[in-house]
């Protein structure tokens, strides 16, 4: 699984040029049954992404087709985490 931070950099004033299609992306990625979660950083300072069922060369390149990252509205860093031990909700991470 994969803990994406998406950190505001140099075009932040662009974000809301690129809200809808942001937006869209995050659905995808929901859709896809890619994305567990997202959600803003506090206080202000972009996004993070939780996504899993996917492998980190493909996560990647769907993190270029988000028009935040391409549009250097944000700057994207991955954390690739095996999990160990989870609580029973959460024991579909470990497959």
């Amino acid at each position: 699984m994969f803990v994406v931070t998406l950190s505001f950099a140099a075009n932040k004033a662009a974000a809301p040029r690129h809200m809808d299609g942001h937006n869209a992306w995050i659905r995808r990625g929901f859709d896809d049954g890619i994305f567990l979660m997202t959600g803003s950083l506090q206080p202000a300072a972009g996004g993070v992404v939780i996504a899993h069922n996917i492998t980190r060369p493909a996560l990647e390149a769907r993190l270029g087709e988000d028009p935040f990252v391409a549009e250097n509205v944000v700057s994207p860093a991955i954390l690739e985490i095996a999990p160990g031990r989870t609580d029973a909700r959460l024991d579909f991470l470990k497959a």
